[in-house]
């Protein structure tokens, strides 16, 4: 681990105000405002020591032995306490060492969350450097900033040699080496680096030469995307806006609650009757219990019939709710969905259902029916082959649904966590497929891995727009896929073994056959 220290900042250090914030004075109401794009605050009364405080903030940085200038020591602590706070509202500022008055903002550290403590760290000129593997660089506000899901703290490159800096670290050297061709003397190098390895954008080898990203067990772990997303779709570490922030409206346009079915053959689905599913669906715990995945599938063929039962029991739209004056347009359906937006959309790839001819159909939820896409065997065989790899062997399901997203339904109304909740949304339908799936005495099996590109193409969508969130193959079940009386000596029943029990068998309602459970 790399010694850190919060003792007082290092020579050439300054406070400032984030970029995104201003002060505005009333000196009428004795008060200042610091307004930032998430929150603001009010502070009163100003005056003294304070108001000469703040005003030198609101010029640009500030060297640490310039913010005080002329203070006494009362005044100086009502500014220190009444700057602590302010503290997610200021950031730090490195400033170049030599050269005219006023010296140049290098690198400015802006807190992303409440409780970020500033720290640097000891950088000797010879200790070996590189940048974190979770550091990224992006353009925000129309200046290069490096973040990283690590750290609770923004760099905004402020000056080009900062910028030059960071794009030499991405190759591990001596710390002195680093700012070399930047214009930068060795001081302010490894001032610089003393706060970026103090805040963590930046890590200083062990002495074994590993770096910690790459050897700490618990970080080697992590890949880079899924820490950023972890850390971007739950509040506490991230300060960009979040939530039902509704940013577009009025701007733009929402997408519809339902999706304009597409152009091609239609074909009619049947619909059940609540009062025959009534008397033979087995009871919620034993399909809960008898739920499990099937990669191996049945030699009867799944039926129209089924296959319309499914759907309904899944997907169709229940209720759709026009919206008055100011109001989302909405729609229930038989999952729980964010907002009650139902993003999801179903595709289904019939390679075998009796009453159906094989092709690529669009789920019209809202007829409840089905509207040819795509007949063409090849594509089908693509996607087949995807799902085949996704399992790790050649499956034969009977149907395979491609779940898809419109991701700008989400996108209009959320900020930051859009995405993630459509992934929230693909999980529970997948729960409700496994257990209509296995209340139907059918074999359900949700996969973990899709081609978006290929079925983009294959589905006629954009990419951008439209494309696949998640894939569920369905079949009949294969009789040895039946669950066992014992479970073998490699498994352990733990928990009440005796509630492990298959689902009661019922009469198929496609064909009057028995089918057996899971």
């Amino acid at each position: 681990m790399i010694s850190v220290s919060t003792e007082k900042p290092p020579e050439f250090a300054a406070r400032a105000l984030r970029t995104d914030v201003r002060i505005t004075f009333d000196d009428a109401a004795d008060t200042a405002v610091l307004r930032g794009p998430g929150s603001s605050l009010v502070l009163r009364p100003v005056r003294g020591g304070l108001r000469t405080v703040l005003g030198r903030l609101a010029g640009g940085p500030v060297p640490y032995e310039e913010l005080h200038e002329g203070l006494g020591g009362a005044a100086r602590e009502r500014a220190d306490a009444a700057l602590a706070r302010a503290g997610h509202l200021l950031a730090y500022s490195v400033l170049t060492h030599d050269g005219p008055s006023p010296r140049r903002e290098l690198v400015r550290l802006e807190p992303t969350a409440r409780d970020a403590e500033h720290r640097t760290a000891a950088v000797p000129a010879g200790a070996r450097v590189r940048l974190s593997r979770f550091a990224l660089c992006r353009t925000r506000g129309g200046v290069l900033v490096l973040e990283s899901p690590l750290v609770k703290f923004r760099a905004v490159l402020a000056d080009r040699a900062a910028r030059e800096l960071v794009a030499a670290l991405g190759q591990p050297g001596p710390a002195v080496r680093a700012g070399e061709g930047t214009g930068l003397s060795e001081a302010e190098t490894l001032t610089v680096l003393a706060h970026l390895v103090g805040t963590g954008f930046v890590e200083r080898a062990a002495p074994d030469g590993g770096f910690a990203s790459d050897t700490e067990p618990v970080l080697r772990q992590w890949d880079f995307h899924d820490l950023l997303f972890h850390s971007r779709v739950r509040s506490g570490r991230f300060d960009e806006t979040f939530g039902a922030a509704y940013p577009y409206r009025g701007q733009i346009d929402p997408l519809p609650a339902v999706k304009p079915a597409p152009d091609g053959p239609v074909t009619e689905l049947y619909r059940p009757r609540r009062a025959d599913i009534d008397a033979r669906d087995p009871s919620l715990t034993a399909a809960v219990e008898g739920r499990r995945s099937h990669r191996v599938f049945g030699e009867r063929a799944l039926t129209a019939r089924e296959l319309g039962e499914f759907l309904y029991r899944v997907q169709r739209v229940r209720v759709h709710h026009t919206p008055g004056p100011g109001e989302d347009e909405v729609v229930s359906r038989p999952y729980p969905a964010g907002g009650s937006l139902h993003e999801l959309e179903l595709y289904v790839t019939v390679l075998r259902c009796g009453g159906l001819a094989p092709g690529v159909y669009h789920y019209d939820s809202y007829a409840h029916r089905l509207v040819l896409v795509n007949g063409a065997e090849d594509d089908r065989r693509a996607l087949l082959g995807v799902a085949s790899r996704s399992v790790g062997f050649d499956v034969r399901p009977d149907v395979l649904f491609t779940v898809t997203s419109r991701f700008q339904r989400m996108a209009w109304k959320y900020r930051a966590m859009a995405y993630a909740t459509t992934l929230r949304h693909t999980g529970v339908l997948y729960q409700t497929m496994y257990l209509v799936a296995t209340a139907m005495g059918l074999a359900p099996c949700g996969l973990g891995n899709g081609d978006a590109d290929l079925s983009a193409r294959v589905l006629g969508l954009d990419y951008l727009r439209e494309s696949s969130v998640g894939d569920f193959l369905l079949g009949t079940p294969a009789p040895e896929s039946a669950m066992p009386a014992e479970p073998g000596e490699e498994w352990h029943m733990v928990n009440s073994p005796e509630w492990a029990l298959p689902v009661a068998l019922d009469e198929n309602p496609g064909t009057g056959e028995t089918s057996s459970g899971p």
